[in-house]
């Protein structure tokens, strides 16, 4: 019996664990979201994640951090031979597919920090769907150079 009490509580921790690195609303999953450390007194950062939808296509159409004071969807351009940063009107999260928001690539964009982001630490990020509303997500922050979510 004493087994059987332990054995469930180790599973219900380790699934407690797999929740809190993913999140669900409607049809849509966020998962394995990070940002990386900032450096010195750097007033910006990203934020990057997996996007899934097993339903109807949607659209990411905005994000909010309290962290910064400007919170934005951005990607990455190419103008001549540099890349660049630029903002985006919204994600499109194509039906029964997904959509990695990944360093180079798309990403939220935190500007005017009110403080560094450190490594070992976590912030709320609301992400706003067009059909799935609003989720808010825990955002770990991961070493400066992290390509993704820390273990």
């Amino acid at each position: 019996m004493k087994r059987l009490i332990i054995g469930s509580i180790v599973l219900g921790m380790s699934c407690l664990s797999a929740a809190a690195t993913e999140w669900k609303i409607g049809d849509i999953t966020v998962s394995a979201p990070f940002a990386r450390a900032t450096a010195g007194m750097a007033r910006a950062g990203g934020s990057f994640m997996q996007i899934n939808n097993g339903g109807e296509a949607d659209r990411l159409l905005s994000a909010h951090a309290d962290v910064g004071e400007v919170t934005e969807l951005h990607t990455h351009i190419k103008d001549g031979d540099i890349m660049r940063m630029r903002p985006v009107d919204g994600i499109d999260i194509p039906a029964h597919t997904g959509v990695a928001l990944k360093p180079g690539s798309y990403h939220v964009m935190l500007m005017k920090l009110k403080a560094p982001l450190k490594e070992g630490d976590s912030f709320p990020l609301a992400l706003t769907f067009e059909k799935a509303g609003t989720v808010t997500i825990e955002v770990p922050v991961a070493d400066v150079g992290a390509s993704m979510a820390p273990e």
